[in-house]
């Protein structure tokens, strides 16, 4: 049996490529079962459906190393992955603590240094040292990037070799269905052909302020950008709209379990964000042909759109950059096949098979 490591199943981007990673083992014989902090999350229900989920009933990361050592003694797994620090430090830990012979995998999926680089020095003290400790008990380390390896590296005092990229798996949606279609077409509210999509959490860290700002620069009256998703930053974001004058223009959509049928009937796809473990968004707006625009942050975008070559990449923190890019894509035709073909290229049947052969399983 294979256990999936998380905090809870919410809707962000780690926990919705746990689901599909499981359904990938699971497609090529494994048993998986998840292993959560709190069994609570927008993807609960559909991980319930096809897999055991166990609740470990932890508050607080600081309490989870006896429960989960418990659980490594009743019930050890072939192997274990750990997602997301400090769950990453702990369960090589738990394994050592359990004396079971559990495979352990630690998987990071953003840049730890930068998303705690405010956090102070005995924050990052105990960051590194934790890291340190739990990444050399490890049986396996993986960045979701290459940029996410490397900080890993740097930050548990580790050469960059002892970790490898696993970039994060990206299923294919169904087809959604006709009245799928229907509803996402009746938000836009606005004829095909200058519909800019979002797809993210509302967080600081995506810069939804970033592609606020570049979206008013645009000309095109006729332009709606729609930003699926919810988050703390929300309120702030409407009262920037309607700073901008652009609330007419601007479709707050709420967070969507499948956001396919906005990715399918929108003209463009923007990311604006200031760093990024990987970016599974822009693979899903791939796989769905739409043309994709982001900031060419660390790290994740150059890697999936190969510097480039299936998308723009522009500076961070540069509306008129972002903008101009934006309208130029517009404007232009650009091959759906071509676009969907790199992103079969992210696919969970080969995410899965890079982490057993990691795991020797």
């Amino acid at each position: 049996m294979i256990s999936i490591l998380l905090p809870d199943l919410r809707g962000g981007g780690a926990e919705r490529v746990s689901v599909d990673l499981a359904r990938a083992f699971a497609e090529i014989g494994h048993d998986v079962e998840f292993l959560l902090m709190s069994a609570a999350g927008d993807f609960l229900a559909e991980a319930q459906r096809e897999f055991s989920v166990f609740d470990l009933n932890v508050t607080r990361t600081r309490n989870m190393l006896r429960p989960l050592t418990a659980y490594l003694r009743a019930r050890p797994p072939t192997a274990l992955i750990a997602n997301m620090w400090p769950l990453t430090a702990i369960a090589p830990t738990a394994r050592l603590m359990s004396g079971r012979p559990c495979k352990i995998l630690v998987s990071e999926h953003g840049i730890l240094s930068a998303q705690y680089a405010t956090w102070g020095r005995m924050h990052r003290f105990a960051l590194r040292s934790s890291l340190a400790a739990g990444y050399r008990l490890a049986d396996a380390r993986v960045g979701v990037s290459g940029g996410v390896a490397l900080d890993m590296a740097a930050l548990a005092g580790m050469p960059p070799t002892s970790f490898d990229v696993v970039h994060n798996p990206i299923s294919s949606r169904p087809i959604p269905s006709k009245n799928k279609i229907r509803q996402a077409e009746a938000l836009w509210g606005t004829p095909s052909g200058a519909r800019i999509v979002n797809v993210g959490s509302f967080k600081r860290v995506k810069n939804h302020r970033l592609m606020l700002r570049s979206f008013a620069r645009i000309s095109k009256p006729e332009a709606r950008l729609m930003l699926v998703g919810t988050g703390q930053e929300e309120a702030d974001l409407r009262t920037l709209t309607a700073e901008l004058g652009i609330t007419d223009r601007v479709i707050f959509a709420g967070f969507q379990p499948d956001p396919t049928p906005f990715y399918k009937t929108a003209n463009l796809f923007v990311l604006s964000s200031d760093y990024e473990g990987f970016g599974n968004v822009i693979v899903e707006a791939m796989a769905c042909g739409t043309p994709v625009v982001s900031t060419n942050c660390a790290s994740g975008p150059a890697e999936i759109l190969d510097n480039g070559r299936y998308g723009r990449l522009v500076p961070t923190n540069n509306p008129a950059a972002l903008a101009e890019a934006m309208q130029a894509t517009l404007s232009e035709v650009v091959d759906p096949l071509t676009l969907q073909q790199r992103a079969a290229e992210f696919s969970p049947a080969v995410a899965a098979r890079r982490y057993l052969d990691l795991l020797g399983i």
